[in-house]
């Protein structure tokens, strides 16, 4: 027999504690207190807890403080894991460097529920909002109505930096400018969900919703299986199929389009690019042939039919919009014009974001959809018009002063706006002087107070302001909802402590069912799958992963040297020592400064590395991530506290355990695909110049005692050499084993070998019969080194063999990443 709303509410209650009016006892760890005049998501007018908040609470109550912050620091811990991060910057005038970086994802750990029938409500709202968008956006861009009969003041549009005037005419191949939107909506103190602003021109935050899904079902995934959630991934499969269904041609790709990784939320476009299997480009990779995008890879260029486009519109074409952008492709707008390309949103969709036209909406709303706003808008006046600037003059004491053409709530905007509550009296006097000259830029908003959501802070549960950024794409059946998106919380009462960059976090929100829900999958069906062949790998992708090998091998090489050279000194404690001496003008020459035990130009090499795994982080993996971060900070506390001799040679063998943890990652885990190719090639070429370059300085005549012995150790080779020679060290038999020795993995012919079998399997090795110029001069080069004797390896031929190894990488580039 099941029990009622009541009876469970009552158990709640009996689990919770006594309620009193206005707040609930959950003491000593969740006390909380609604605050007076405020509307709060969890408690209801009288200070009860709503019914979809009870299974949360009552659950949360059960657990000690140390329970909480278990589960807590679970979701924290799969955050850093994942790599999850967003990046931040200086506010104007702070000093360079001071508050710039990557920054971990401020997770807000109590998710905000909403009942399945309250978002019903919502999502019909925005879905009409949506279309709203779309209907002014083709106007705009198409017959300008609304300007001709005076919905909207003309100098909205002209004189709005993000009015693209080349785009005027051009209608979408897919019939539609807008396919993925965002929305900033709030709950006032009456109840009610006003828009705060809209997002169309590159909305972000879906990633990071699901990965704030996946940590916070971490920390509570017992109450999380039980509460009737529904699910992400439906949303997503829906999209990708989608935008599957807008190419036109067979071979058209489907790509992110990402400004980098010097945006914000580059981490998003990776994660979401490698969630749903598209490629992860720049402006750099593409270029328009014949009006059609095409993307450089490594099998030369290939069409791209769908780009979902996260810049900024103005940069994507420096031919003919902002022509100082470095991050577009030129002839994109015309590749729009010959309807061979559609663009995720539409470009000029960020006009829609304008401060100023929410003033408008509702009479554009029945103007072109004959209804009026299930959702209304934040109350917006224009303070261009007399009668609107007056309005906000007289009314100044409960009014926000913010730019008309920013494209952010107030609480986002960097301090751009002026609360009216906030000035002096002389300054209000003069209010009226300050609108009448500037009006046409300004806007008057009504202060927002927002709903309040708990937040747990320093072992209890209090109120903090919230807002919802929800996302809504278009699919094959209308526009849909993502069931939750994510809430931003203030880290205090202020409401523009919301913003991220003002310490605010981010908080799962769950759509909650009475009933069980469906938990869909982007998997395809058991029965039915069809195995595709790896995508097509960019050539910066490839270019990237070819040095990620290289500098990954630099500083393995790097460290192999300075542990023996470590290990020398710890025995002879005389740095004058002639090999000593040899050795480290050896490191010299190869910029290794050994100011330090641990030299800064090993953590160079590995920074580096860090660098160019970012550039493909949709092709990494988060283990190989965490590998290669984890690598760096070890090395940068090793530089800073190493000493000489044994512990510094003790810090090199750790990160050498640590580079072969990494080094196993790859091997074991990454695909043979085409990537992996250019990461081992990368590996074998540089293995193959270090071991060049030490024998070509450490074998010769003129080598101090004891060089021969020190090369067998840096080469790992020590053990070999014993079972394989039975005479003691020599030139001779040292060349045989490091040089020309084709079973040995340190030895020169080995990497050879070893690059001609890789290139032999990558695109366009032989053409019509030929071979490629990259794969004669593999072949060429282990040919030639392959019929060599060790009497005739000498310091000439390692010389030159070095040089034939560094034109080998610049063909390479040539054929491959140009």
């Amino acid at each position: 027999m099941s029990n009622g709303p009541a009876t469970e509410h009552a158990k709640a209650e009996a689990a919770i504690g006594e309620t009193g009016v206005g707040e609930i006892g959950i003491d000593p760890i969740l006390g909380y207190a609604a605050l007076a005049g405020v509307t709060d998501e969890m408690l209801d007018a009288e200070g009860r807890i709503k019914p979809v908040w009870e299974n949360l609470i009552a659950h949360l109550s059960r657990l000690s403080e140390a329970e909480l912050h278990e589960r807590f620091a679970r979701a924290d811990r799969y955050l850093r894991d994942a790599g999850v991060f967003y990046r931040t910057y200086a506010a104007p005038g702070s000093t360079a460097g001071s508050g710039s970086g990557e920054r971990a994802w401020p997770i807000s750990h109590i998710p905000v529920l909403i009942a399945e029938k309250e978002w019903e409500e919502i999502s019909r709202g925005l879905k009409q909002r949506a279309d709203l968008l779309e209907a002014m956006l083709a106007d705009i861009y198409g017959d300008n109505k609304l300007v001709e009969e005076g919905f909207l003041p003309p100098q909205l549009v002209a004189g709005n930096p993000e009015f693209l005037r080349p785009l005027v005419g051009i209608k979408p191949v897919s019939g539609h400018y807008l396919h993925f939107c965002s929305f900033e909506i709030g709950r006032g103190p009456d109840g009610d969900w006003w828009v705060l602003a809209d997002r169309t021109q590159a909305p972000s935050g879906a990633g990071f919703a699901l990965e704030n899904r996946v940590a916070t079902t971490r920390a509570l995934s017992d109450i999380y299986a039980e509460s009737h959630v529904h699910r992400l991934a439906s949303f997503f499969g829906a999209f990708r199929d989608a935008l599957q269904s807008h190419k036109q041609y067979p071979d058209d790709r489907i790509a992110v389009l990402s400004p980098g990784p010097a945006n914000e939320t580059y981490f998003e476009h990776a994660y979401i690019a490698r969630y749903l299997g598209f490629m992860l480009l720049e402006g750099e990779d593409l270029t328009v042939l014949n009006n059609r995008v095409m993307v450089r890879t490594a099998a030369g260029l290939k069409p791209i039919g769908v780009l979902w486009r996260r810049l900024d519109a103005s940069y994507a074409d420096p031919m003919e919009l902002n022509q100082s952008s470095h991050i577009g492709t030129p002839g994109m707008v015309q590749a729009l014009r010959s309807g061979s390309l559609t663009l995720v949103n539409a470009l000029g969709s960020g006009i829609l974001e304008t401060r100023a036209l929410l003033a408008f909406m509702p009479a554009i709303c029945h103007r072109l959809l004959g209804e009026e706003p299930i959702m209304p808008s934040i109350a917006t006046w224009w303070c261009g018009q007399k009668a609107e600037r007056d309005h906000v003059a007289k009314n100044i004491g409960r009014m926000v002063i913010g730019p008309a053409y920013s494209g952010l709530p107030f609480f986002d905007d960097n301090g751009q706006s002026v609360l009216g509550s906030s000035l002096r009296e002389t300054a209000r006097e003069s209010i009226g002087e300050w609108l009448s000259s500037e009006g046409a830029k300004l806007v008057g908003q009504e202060v927002v107070t927002l709903s309040t959501t708990p937040a747990y802070v320093d072992g209890k549960l209090v109120p903090r302001p919230m807002s919802l950024r929800v996302f809504a794409a278009r699919t094959e059946d209308g526009w849909q909802l993502m069931p939750g998106g994510f809430a931003r919380i203030g880290s205090g009462d202020d409401v523009a402590a919301i913003a991220m960059q003002a310490g605010g976090t981010a908080a799962d929100v769950w759509i909650v069912s009475d009933k069980p829900v469906d938990k869909p999958t982007l998997l395809p069906p058991e029965e039915s799958f069809t195995r595709n062949m790896p995508g097509s790998l960019p050539s910066r992708a490839a270019d990237n992963l070819f040095w990620l090998g290289r500098y990954i091998e630099r500083s393995e090489g790097a460290l192999r040297i300075l542990r023996s050279w470590h290990l020398r000194y710890a025995e002879s404690a005389d740095p004058d020592a002639p090999l000593l001496v040899d050795v480290a003008g050896y490191l010299k020459s190869i910029d290794m400064d050994m100011a330090k035990a641990v030299p800064a130009p090993l953590l160079s090499h590995l920074n580096s590395a860090i660098y160019s795994a970012s550039n493909i982080r949709d092709r990494f993996s988060p283990d190989g991530w965490l590998a290669l971060t984890d690598l760096a900070k070890t090395t940068k506390r090793f530089h800073e506290t190493a000493q000489p001799g044994d512990d510094a040679a003790h810090a090199s063998t750790i990160l050498l355990r640590k580079l072969a943890g990494f080094a196993g990652l790859v091997h074991e885990n990454m695909y043979r695909f085409t990537g992996w190719r250019f990461l081992s090639i990368g590996r074998y070429l540089e293995r193959g110049l270090h071991m060049t370059r030490l024998l070509a300085h450490m074998s010769g005549p003129d080598a101090p005692d004891g060089s021969l012995d020190m090369l067998l150790e840096i080469g790992d080779s020590v053990m070999t050499h014993r079972r394989r020679y039975n005479v003691n060290t020599a030139r001779l038999t040292v060349a045989d084993l490091l040089a020309l020795d084709p079973l040995n993995p340190r030895s020169i012919l080995f990497q050879l070998n070893e690059i001609r079998t890789e290139v032999e399997q990558l695109p366009n090795a032989v053409v019509n019969g030929q071979m490629s110029p990259f794969y004669r001069e593999a072949v060429r080069l282990h040919s030639g080194l392959a019929v060599m004797t060790p009497e005739g390896m000498d310091v000439e031929v390692y010389r030159k063999l070095e040089q034939e190894l560094e034109r080998l990488s610049d063909i390479l580039a040539r054929t491959y990443f140009n």
